[in-house]
This record gives C-alpha cells, structure tokens and sequence, in this order.
C-alpha cells in the first residue's frame, strides 16, 4: 500500500501528498498537513482520519444482503489496511466527493475529493490492476562487442539547442525531424492504448529498418515489466515475438539507450535461445522516461545484415521514446481511471440521485437496494416535495427494466377526460379534437416503468381503469374495444392519507391493496437536518455555475438559520431559497440577509434574529445612501468608495428598496 492524494487542479497541481500522519488536515492555513493556497478553500476545512480497516461489507453500502466481491491484493490476514476516513470542518463551500457533498466519508481507491477549485485524486495501492499483459521476455544472454550507450542528456533531438550546431543540414535529418513532428502531433491526439501501440509501430517502421518491435511497460513500482505489445513488418500486431530479456533489463534499470551490432559473433549465443530461433544481427532498446522515472522501453531488432541500425536510428528511436513516454503515461491513467469507474459503480450497489447521509437517508436506500431487483408494485409515501420522483427513477434505474422507457405522469394536474386520454390512449374521432390515434403512457412504458405522481388524485373512473391494467395487464384505448396487452411495473405516489381515503370512499379499497405491496415512506426534510447543509452546498454549486456568479459559500449564520428553520416544503423549498439567494446575493458568500424573510418566522429565537436582520437592514441602507451622497449620486464612484462592482452596487439598492428614499433625497 501507499496511500496518497494527488492534486489533479488547482494551484498545487501535479504535487503528491503521502498520507503518513493520522490526522492530515487540509486547509488554506499554512500549518496544515495539506496547504491549498486558494481564496476558495477555507482556513481549516477538512481532515482525513486514519483508522484500523474493517472487514466485510463497507458503511456505505446500499444492500447489506449482498456480498461485495473486488478482487485485492494478498495480504496478511492479522494485517488490517488502514481506513481512511475524509470529514468536513464545516468549510464555508462544503467537501465534495465524486462530486456529491459530504459530511463523513470512508474514502476508496480512486476516488476524486473537490475541495473549493482543488481536486485531488485518492490513491490507496500501487499497483494497476487489469493491465493487459503478454507472454514474458524470454532469458537469454546477449553479449555483442559492437554496443553503442546513449544517455538521455546526450541525445541531440532531446536538446534542441545541439541540432542546429551539431548535426548538418541533410535529407535525412530533415526526414527526421519531420517524423518526429508526425509521432508528436498522431501521438498527443491519441487515449486508446490499443490505437497509441498500433500507431507508434507503424511510424517506427517508416523511418527505421526493423523486422521486429515491442514496446514494454512497467507496473506502478516500476521495477519488472507487465505488459509487452509486439509487432513484425509481416504480419502486423504480434505479441509472441521473443525479445532479450538482457537488454530490455539493463536498459530499464540504468535508463541508457543501447545499439547493439554483430550479433552473428557474439560469445554465448549459442545459449541466447530466443536470438537462435530468429538470427539476429542487430539490437535497438531505448527507455521511455518521464519525469526522471523509467516507465518502460521500445526494442527494435532485424535479421538482414544489410539493414543494421547505426547511430542515427539510436538518436532518432531515443527522441521518439521521449514523445511517446507522456502519450503511454496519459493513456494508461485514463483506462485506469475508466476501469476504477467502473468498478467503483459496481461496489455502489445502486444509483441514485438523491444527497443524504443521515440515518433515515440511508435506510431510503437500503429499501431501494432491496426493492428494485423486484417487479412488486411501490407505493411511495411522503409530504409534497421529499423527493418521492427521484426514488421512482431509483428504482427504476436500478431494476431490470432500466435499459426501458421510464414515464411518469401527474394524477392531479389533468382533468379526467384528459388524464384518461394520457394514460390509456385514444382512437382517431373517439371525442371532439381527437384527429389522429394516440399511444398512452401505459402503451409507451411497455416493458419499463410507469410513475403515477399524486395517485390519491385520480378519479374513481381511472382508478378502475387502473385497477384493470395491474390485474390484467391489458387495456383499451379511448374510443377502441380492442384489448392492448402491456408488461409494464407500476410506481404510485401519494402525500395524502389513502387509509382515511378508503374509509371516507373517494379511493377504491382493491385499487389500495393492489398499490399498498411495497411501501416507501420519503422523509421530510425537518426529520433529516443532517442533510440540510449538504443539500445547500450542493444547490449552490449548481446555481452559482447556472447564473455564471461565483459563490464561495454559506456563511455560519445563515447554516444556523438553514437548519432552524422547519421547511414545510422540504426539500423542494430548500432548492428554491438557495436558487434566489445566489440570484440575488451582492457578495461571493451566502449570508443571512440573502435568504427568504419567511426562514425568520420560526424557531424559539425569531425575536432575536428578527431584530438582528433588520438592524443589519438598515446599517446597509445607511452606508449606501451616504455613499451616494457623498459621490453626488454618481453609482460608479460610489461603488468604487465601497469596494464594490456598480452592478453590484444596483443590485444592492433593488433588493433593499432604497429607490424611494433616494428620489426623496434627490438622488437619481
């Protein structure tokens, strides 16, 4: 193991951290484990905790009934890995993780951490799983007395201030240079490792008389190769090809390029096997190095005397392994990073896109995990505005149909004739205005899932209708006697009471029953205010990118009023408080003057903070009038004595409506 964070953007970019201290604060303070010099990160604003690891099912894990197989390095069985575990510090722009904010987090290999304009990638091993490999370098023993060693300083191409004085004016080393600019410009347009191999290849073999090629990489440690890609001017790919272990050994070690000439006579041949299967008379091996590290190599042989490699082929191949080292480095961490994405989803258990971490959120998702493999009937239950839509999509996603249509259509925003029209269909001329026949949602779900929002709506004709399609599978459309079969999973939502709704006969009792299989209750959003902070860090990354208006966060003031308040909207309001504060706001943080006046009208303490606001109010209205006043009512030198933008300055003045009592005051 060796874990670390790297940072992928940010000031500190490219920088590694090793994670040898068990607490490593991260923070803009420069006494911090992890120093961020950004104006968006706060002072202290998260810290990952190292613990003993745990065994058996991770905390995050959607369905507790189902084993998680990943395939891990051989360990100790008494050795446990260490856990790392990421916390907020109630950072002012939140903790982000694969981009969803979080509160506490047990980090996994690969995963991406955002703190403010930071990014920084989470590694726990070393070695790259699933790398293609091929068959192994043969052992021989290759000993010429013809070698020729060039070290990566000596290089003429890799030093272009030696090319114009050291090498003369030819065809060939225009011919070089203009391969080198072709191997540089197909190289750095290229992320398939397949594709890069492939046409590496091809250009060595224009400029260079080889019969035989193969690029070899290392693993993470960079000690022993694990993976060869070969290549032969007959027959194209070919990863069989035998090669000298010798050569590619020493040249990987010691990041020297050699040439190696009169292979024919050399002492020990007779034991060199792989050379005596294919004679062999002249060798080609140079290092792929980045950033001082080599990374793997590329070797090159032929059997025609005629054509032995010189000196020139040596610099030309070094110069070409220069380009090539940062594309196959590229390359392989994006298909690392497409690989640990995947599997990543997999450990997931299930997609969502809902935000929570609290005890009932999770719970939410352990129903889900359960319930979507399943064809059984859901009911979600829930106040208006917890999300109920987003749990269907949940199951949906999650279930066997989520590669079908998912239609969801609102029971109470439609007339009956309408909501009939909808959900079943009609035949041309079946009523007034039908010109053409119309597939409903049911026949347009077909083999997916259908989302009734606000069931306790419907009027008894649709629920019989309904009642019909869940016992049956079938149904007609409006004005039509022919049965149309459907396989189709129903997903019913409801905020109101279907139990006195029975009672009180406006909802069909069989219809409840055949509804009433699964049941899922959505939590309002004053039983979770855990999750209230989460939700409006992450409602402020999306408006702030939405409006173009740079927000750094929510001040600790308007947190406090966030979680006080009680949202009778949950989470729906939630999203719309935070929407009109980064519309409005005058500043790069959330305050507590940007928020909805209707967040003062609740908890014990609405006097105080009443009265709080509105001296704040009126402290602000003071300033600008007298800013006003002093630069003669001119908007542009006002602003400039408050340090603000003029843009911002007339927000400021529309938000307090200060128009009224400037006109009276004679200013414009």
């Amino acid at each position: 193991m060796n874990p670390r964070l790297i940072a992928i953007s940010g000031s500190r970019k490219g920088t590694v951290f090793a994670l040898t201290e068990n607490d490593i604060s991260v923070g803009r303070e420069a006494a911090n484990t992890i120093w961020l010099n950004e104006l968006s990160v706060s002072r202290r604003h998260s810290v990952i905790k190292v613990g003993p690891g745990r065994t058996g099912e991770t905390e995050n894990s959607l369905q507790p009934d189902q084993e998680t197989v990943q395939a891990r390095p051989p360990r100790d069985p008494e050795i446990e890995s260490p856990q790392f575990t990421l916390l907020d510090l109630d950072s002012y722009n939140g903790t982000f993780v694969n981009g969803v904010p979080i509160k506490e987090q047990v980090l996994k290999d690969g995963d991406q951490i955002s703190v403010g304009d930071a990014v920084l990638l989470f590694l726990l091993h070393d070695k790259i799983e699933g790398v293609e490999g091929s068959s192994e370098p043969d052992e021989d023993n290759l000993i010429t007395r013809s070698t020729v060693r060039l070290r990566n300083e000596d290089a003429l191409y890799l030093r272009p201030d030696r090319v114009s004085t050291e090498l003369p004016p030819t065809a060939r080393l225009a011919r070089d240079l203009n391969t080198l600019l072709k191997i540089s410009r197909s190289l750095s347009s290229t992320l398939n490792l397949t594709d890069l191999y492939n046409t590496l290849f091809k250009l060595i073999h224009e400029v260079i008389p080889t019969e035989r090629q193969a690029i070899l990489l290392t693993d993470q440690d960079d000690e022993k190769f694990d993976s060869l890609r070969g290549w032969t001017s007959r027959t194209g790919p070919d990863d069989s090809i035998k090669i000298s272990k010798t050569v590619t050994t020493q040249v990987l070690r010691e990041g020297v390029a050699l040439l190696s000439n009169d292979l024919f006579d050399a002492a020990g041949l007779d034991e060199a096997v792989s050379l005596l299967e294919t004679p062999v008379c002249s060798v080609l091996c140079v290092p792929l190095i980045t950033f001082g590290k080599s990374r793997g190599v590329i070797y090159l042989d032929t059997s025609h005397a005629a054509s032995r490699f010189d000196e020139g082929h040596l610099q030309l191949l070094t110069a070409i392994a220069g380009i090539a080292a940062s594309a196959f480095d590229n390359a392989r961490h994006c298909e690392w990073i497409a690989n640990e994405n995947q599997r990543l989803q997999k450990e997931i258990g299930i997609e969502h896109q809902m935000i929570g971490e609290s005890e009932v959120m999770r719970a939410v998702y352990q129903f889900i995990g359960k319930a979507a493999p399943s064809e059984a009937t859901v009911l979600i239950r829930g106040e208006s505005g917890t999300g109920k839509e987003l749990a269907a999509h949940a199951i949906h996603g999650n279930s066997r149909r989520s590669a079908k249509p998912f239609i969801a259509i609102n029971g109470a925003t439609l007339s009956e004739t309408l909501l009939e029209s909808e959900l079943f269909g009609h035949e041309r001329g079946a009523f007034t205005g039908a010109i053409a026949q119309k597939r409903g949602k049911l026949e347009i779900a077909n083999g997916g899932t259908l989302f009734l929002d606000e069931v306790g709506e419907l009027t008894p004709l649709i629920q019989a209708k309904l009642l019909r399609v869940i016992q049956e599978r079938e149904f007609e459309r409006v004005g039509s006697a022919t049965p149309i079969k459907t396989d189709v999973r129903i997903v019913a939502a409801t905020n109101k009471n279907l139990e006195q709704a029975v009672s009180d006969g406006t909802f069909r009792q069989d219809l409840y029953f055949r509804l009433n299989v699964v049941t899922l209750t959505m939590p309002p959003l004053r039983e979770r205010r855990d999750d209230i902070q989460l939700l409006a860090r992450y409602f402020v990354s999306v408006f702030s990118k939405k409006c173009k208006r740079r927000v750094q966060g929510i001040s600790s003031e308007a947190r406090a009023l966030l979680r006080a308040y009680d949202w009778p909207g949950n989470v729906r309001e939630l999203q719309n408080v935070i929407e009109r504060a980064v519309v409005l706001g005058s500043s790069d943080m959330i305050t507590q003057d940007d928020l909805s006046e209707t967040l003062y009208e609740t908890g014990n303490n609405t006097l105080q903070l009443t009265q709080y606001h509105e001296q704040v109010k009126d402290a602000k209205c003071s300033i600008i009038i007298k800013a006003l006043e002093e630069s003669g009512g001119n908007y542009t030198e006002a602003a400039k004595r408050l340090g603000l933008l003029p843009t911002n300055l007339h927000r400021l003045v529309r938000s307090l409506n200060l128009r009224e009592s400037l006109k009276n005051q004679g200013s414009p």
